[in-house]
């Protein structure tokens, strides 16, 4: 069985593995071992506190095969970017200049650096080890989150965002990310995104463009990947658009990847989840598929499962093994999710 849970300290040597694994752009795990073991002290924190409202807490998970005790993945939430660390983008925008006086009007797109996004909660470190991306495990994994976001709403900021990785090549080059090299930070991508991951900030405050860049004197190059995601990012951005999330005209100011929002109550499956009462029995095998889990929070778990849902009762089967999986029992609540 395939189980979704906290991350505890024992997980470290997997999570690092994941680091490694996990390339070039993948912000939220640098490979360095004091920052990864920090990262879970304060996750192991964020699900132990009392909170009133969100401030910086972080919701990791991991992937675990309970055949092998092998983690096999990851997801996870920021409850509210940008209040310890400042939180940049680049914000699109346009101006317009006209004269009746030669019958000229143009209009120019900007980027402006911006922080717009502070307070928001961030879906984010979702990996899926390669051997595992099929039967929607990957699919499985990312929604999950959803069903987490809805039963712990309180914890999170109202607007959920997610940044998109944006174009580079097989070294980590990105054609955004040069001119900004040559011209102002003076270090690679790779550096920059590593810098970036530690939460060493400071850099980009003292080096970035403080002004407005016209797009237009940027290189073609670079022009060409605002907005863009990278080959392997486009299924991920395929599953937000289709639970409502959108781009309103934020990018990275990095590569140039889109960053893409949706108020919490408005995401697709948060709407469509439901809480429904077990029952332990013999489940059919037939039934449709649900990402399922409980309602706890220390000791979150959700999974796959074949379920008879009815739109006309709020009890459901589940067998003893995934009950126990789940860490539920007889007549306590599950929130469930179609496939």
């Amino acid at each position: 069985m395939l189980i979704i849970r906290p991350i505890r300290s024992t997980d470290f040597d997997a999570l690092y593995q994941i680091a490694e694994e996990s390339g070039h752009g993948f912000t939220s795990l640098p490979v360095n071992e004091d920052l990864l073991r920090r990262k879970i002290a304060r996750v192991e924190a964020s699900f132990e506190k009392q909170v009133d409202k969100p401030f910086d807490e972080g919701y990791l998970m991991v992937l675990e095969d309970t055949e092998t005790s092998e983690v096999v993945g990851t997801c996870g939430i920021e409850a509210a970017v940008g209040m310890e660390d400042a939180f940049y983008h680049y914000r699109l925008g346009t101006e317009v200049y006209h004269s009746e006086q030669i019958g000229v009007r143009n209009e120019v797109e900007t980027l402006t650096l911006c922080h717009d996004y502070t307070g928001a909660a961030e879906l984010c470190t979702l990996f899926l080890r390669g051997s595992y991306r099929k039967n929607n495990n990957g699919r499985m994994l990312s929604r999950s989150r959803f069903l987490f976001l809805a039963q712990h709403a309180a914890r999170f900021g109202e607007t959920v965002i997610a940044e998109m990785r944006g174009e580079s090549d097989d070294e980590g080059n990105s054609p955004f990310y040069d001119w900004l090299q040559k011209h102002f930070l003076g270090i690679d991508f790779i550096e920059a995104d590593y810098l970036s991951g530690l939460g060493q900030k400071a850099f980009m405050a003292e080096m970035m463009p403080k002004n407005a860049v016209y797009v237009c004197l940027l290189p073609e190059e670079a022009q060409k990947v605002i907005g863009e995601v990278h080959a392997n990012t486009r299924p991920a951005l395929n599953l937000l658009q289709a639970e409502g999330f959108r781009c309103r005209g934020y990018v990275d100011i990095f590569d140039g990847g889109p960053t893409v929002e949706c108020n919490l109550h408005d995401i697709r499956s948060i709407r469509e989840s439901r809480l429904l009462t077990v029952t332990i029995a013999d489940a059919p095998v037939d039934a449709p598929s649900y990402i399922v889990s409980n309602t706890q929070l220390a000791n979150y778990r959700a999974t796959a499962v074949n379920l008879a849902v009815s739109e006309d009762n709020d009890n459901v089967i589940l067998d003893a093994e995934t009950a126990a999986g789940l860490m539920v029992a007889d007549g306590e609540q599950i929130r469930v999710l179609a496939m």
